[in-house]
């Protein structure tokens, strides 16, 4: 029996791994264990989510929690090498590229077991960027590297990498939309705002980078609002996003425009986004799932992990620009968008292909 560890390190981390878990659960000769890295009081983590991905909560907490990466990065090294002692695995899954990440993935070579990089070679080719760094230590120890997509397969060659250990599987997220197919749930605010499908502008926003710059986030909204004239921008923010945005608003003429709404479940969030007149937001994940909808997107960055999004599909990035914002606001309101398309392989069958390769590691 090949025994798996996937390992979580925050809440989008369990959206990525959810498909490879039931591929798992249908599969003869393997078995895995989840472990987040996190707390188990997690507020983030609520049961709803693990219901709308068709999975059980974690079967471990590391409970690492702190605000430094560095003692986040210990904590978690430590906690995760006493775990591994006590059930070890033939291969450990590591996601993304946070501290946490970067942590297990230390540990788990250290421990003799193959490490495998779910959403391998993505770059932002920033140093300066924490981030980027745990990027090139996980691509670098990961015996198999699992991409989204050929510009992913590209960046790992030109570092040097035997491509004999990667893998281009597709986009995991992709899975999820196929699953969840018919499985949407239509929010309340659409009866609340008297929305209708395709008659609003979804608002998303979770970088800190963004969130701090109090003045420059102050002229973005503004644009959002003088562009998207008579349409609802529906904004289902959490945390200090939520409070700052609120607080930059009362100063902005028309501020009543964005409908600032709870954080919904995941079921009720994938409606709202795949049914949207288009999407403004600094989540890749959210850019990645609007360019598979079909869905106008406005990524407030200045780089993408997955240029597919940009290259084949409808996203298009602005930076931190509130001038380019609004340039491409006004093209999507009035329906100037690009020609779009699914990029290769982002066809929901990611996690088959993994589980395959993972049986023969």
């Amino acid at each position: 029996m090949k025994k798996i560890c996937i390992v979580a390190g925050a809440r989008p981390n369990f959206i990525k791994v959810a498909p490879l878990i039931r591929a798992i659960e249908k599969t003869e000769g393997i078995c895995y264990r989840l472990v987040y890295t996190g707390r188990s009081d997690d507020d983030t983590l609520e049961d709803s989510l693990f219901n709308d991905l068709g999975i059980s909560r974690p079967d471990a907490f590391l409970e690492a929690d702190c605000e430094s990466l560095n003692e986040l990065t210990g904590k978690v090294m430590s906690a995760f090498e006493h775990y591994l002692t006590q059930s070890p695995a033939d291969v450990v899954i590591v996601v993304d590229d946070l501290a946490s990440t970067m942590a297990a993935a230390i540990v788990a070579k250290k421990q003799g077991a193959k490490l495998a990089h779910l959403v391998a070679g993505t770059r932002s080719f920033d140093i300066n960027m924490p981030k980027e760094i745990n990027r090139l230590v996980i691509d670098g120890l990961s015996d198999l590297l699992f991409t989204a997509g050929i510009s992913n397969n590209c960046i790992t060659s030109r570092e040097g990498t035997e491509q004999s250990r990667v893998y281009m599987v597709g986009n995991i997220l992709i899975d999820n939309l196929r699953f969840n197919h018919g499985r949407w749930l239509r929010p309340a605010v659409f009866d609340e705002y008297s929305l209708h499908e395709g008659g609003y502008i979804v608002f998303t926003l979770n970088r800190k980078a963004l969130i701090s710059d109090r003045d420059n986030l102050r002229e973005m909204l503004t644009a959002i609002l003088s562009k998207a004239g008579e349409t609802p921008v529906i904004a289902p923010l959490r945390n200090e996003a939520r409070a700052v945005v609120s607080d930059l608003l009362g100063d902005i003429e028309g501020e009543d425009r964005v409908r600032m709404v709870s954080p919904m479940s995941y079921l009720e969030f994938g409606y709202l986004t795949s049914h949207a007149k288009g999407v403004i937001t600094d989540s890749g994940n959210v850019a990645e799932e609007a360019t598979f909808n079909g869905v106008p997107c406005i990524t407030l960055n200045s780089y993408t992990e997955h240029t597919e999004t940009v290259k084949v599909g409808s996203n298009v990035l602005v930076g931190e620009d509130a001038a380019q914002l609004s340039a491409a606001l006004e093209s999507l309101v009035a329906g100037r968008w690009k020609q779009s398309d699914i990029p290769e392989r982002w066809d929901g069958r990611s996690a088959e292909r993994i589980v395959s390769i993972l049986l023969n590691a």
